[in-house]
């Protein structure tokens, strides 16, 4: 068997393929939660084996809301995935945050509706924490990354995660900013947390493509202003992947405790759960539960 991808890496809006990838295949998997959103792109980056999902599929057929989440962090699991990368489009709430800018958030606050946010439902029980939602190595090393190809980041902050597929109105826009709100978008929630669930690095890329709607002497947020930015910043981001990949490969990381994060969070009579759910699970819960 081939060596695990060194990285996973989930495309936002406009980004449907990784460029810079070689020897690229491409991928079906299949899990128990249903097909994830596009085939998975399976390739090398700096001699090192990186994947490649589109959140939102290759032609940009799936909303904020219809993403199938689990299936898409599930299948990314499955090939063996430790850290994944999400590159992601998102607003400024902050003055000091311009479009084109990068920021690496700390914290999440989820005002999504609805969606399924957790693998753990139907018989198994498990609580996770989540008090520190992205990796702080994986998102110190991503910072670091964006310093050296001399692109500008905003390190730490606080990104809301809005439902979707609308934009916000001018009265939620300030209520988030009111909050201490730093950026605002449509898919980190519940990607991190199924994330953490899966015991893998998560952190987030977020590339400032508008202001949102708050800013009274600037437009407000179009789609056309989204693609716009995120066009001009992929050479930014494929070279801050390329300078992480790099890092990674050479084993200077430090210690998180991400990959342990399932360790005594299951709160279910592991005699009372089914062979069906154990056998469904098997892949986030071998290492507890036999």
């Amino acid at each position: 068997m081939k060596e695990s991808p060194i990285l996973g890496v989930i495309g936002g809006s406009g980004v449907y393929r990784m460029e810079g990838l070689d020897d690229v295949s491409e991928l079906k998997i299949e899990t128990p939660f249903g097909d994830p959103s596009a085939p998975i792109l399976l390739g090398t980056l700096s001699s090192q084996r990186v994947a490649f999902l589109a959140r939102h599929g290759n032609r940009h057929q799936i909303s904020p809301s219809e993403i199938n989440y689990r299936a898409n962090i599930y299948a990314l699991k499955l090939l063996g995935v430790k850290r994944i990368v999400s590159v992601s489009a998102c607003g400024s709430l902050r003055e000091q945050i311009a479009p084109g800018d990068m920021v690496i958030p700390d914290q999440l606050v989820d005002q999504t509706r609805g969606r399924i946010g957790t693998f753990f439902s139907e018989g198994l029980v498990a609580h996770i924490g989540v008090a520190d939602p992205f990796c702080p190595e994986l998102s110190r090393m991503l910072g670091g990354a964006v310093h050296q190809i001399g692109a500008t980041v905003h390190e730490g902050g606080s990104f809301v995660t809005i439902e979707g597929p609308r934009f916000s109105t001018r009265a939620e826009s300030n209520i988030f900013r009111s909050w201490g709100m730093t950026i605002i978008g449509m898919t980190t929630s519940p990607e991190a947390f199924l994330a953490r669930e899966a015991e893998m690095c998560y952190a987030v890329m977020g590339h400032v493509t508008d202001y949102d709607v708050w800013h009274e002497t600037e437009e407000a947020v179009t789609v056309e202003m989204v693609l716009r930015t995120l066009k001009s910043n992929a050479s930014a981001a494929q070279n801050t992947l390329r300078s992480l990949v790099v890092e990674l490969a050479s084993g200077t990381e430090g210690k998180c405790n991400c990959h342990n994060a399932l360790a005594d969070t299951v709160v279910t009579d592991v005699e009372q759960v089914s062979m069906e759910k154990k056998v469904r699970l098997h892949h986030l819960i071998s290492k507890y539960i036999e």
